[in-house]
C-alpha cells in the first residue's frame, strides 16, 4: 500500500501553481487564498490523509484565509495604490451640462474637460443644468451623481 496518492497529490500542487500564477497575473488578490488550500491539502495527501479530508482542508482553509487575512491583505496591498482613468472621477466635482432626469433618461455633465452621460443617485432627483455635482460613484459608461451639500435645498 502506497503512503500517499500520488495523482492526487499532484492534482493538489498543479492547482496550487495554477492558483498562483493567476494571482500574479491578476493582483487582485482572488486566487492567493485558493492557492493556501491548494497548499494546506497536498500536505494532507503526503501524510496520507483521504480525497474526501483533502477537499474539505482545502474549502476549510481557503474560507478561513479569505476571512482572516484578507482584510490585512487588502489594507497593505492597496495602501499606495493609485486610482487611475475614470475610477478616479469618484469623489470629484462636475458641472451639470444638460438636466439630470433619470425618468426621462437624460443627464449630461463636464468633468476634467470631458463630458460624460450622468444619473442622479436618487431617482426621484432632477438635477438642473448649470448645477454642481459630487460623482458618488460610475456604473457602466454613466456618472452616479448627487448635489454638492451647499447646491442642496
Amino acid at each position: 500500500m502506497e503512503f500517499f496518492d500520488t495523482y492526487g497529490v499532484m492534482t493538489w500542487i498543479i492547482l496550487f501553481v495554477i492558483f498562483l500564477i493567476i494571482e500574479l497575473v491578476t493582483m487582485g488578490l482572488t486566487t492567493i487564498w485558493f492557492a493556501g488550500g491548494a497548499l494546506v491539502s497536498f500536505v494532507a495527501g503526503m501524510l496520507g490523509a483521504g480525497l474526501i479530508l483533502q477537499i474539505v482542508l482545502f474549502f476549510a482553509a481557503s474560507i478561513l484565509l479569505l476571512i482572516f487575512t484578507r482584510p490585512l491583505a487588502t489594507k497593505y496591498f492597496n495602501k499606495g495604490r493609485i486610482k487611475t482613468n475614470a475610477e478616479s472621477l469618484v469623489g470629484q466635482t462636475a458641472l451639470v451640462t444638460e438636466e439630470i432626469d433619470n425618468l426621462k433618461a437624460t443627464g449630461k455633465v463636464t468633468v476634467q474637460g470631458m463630458e460624460w452621460s450622468a444619473r442622479a443617485t436618487n431617482d426621484e432627483e432632477i438635477i438642473a443644468y448649470g448645477t454642481k455635482i459630487k460623482i458618488d460613484a460610475i456604473e457602466g459608461v454613466k456618472l452616479m451623481v448627487s448635489r454638492k451639500e451647499e447646491e442642496q435645498k
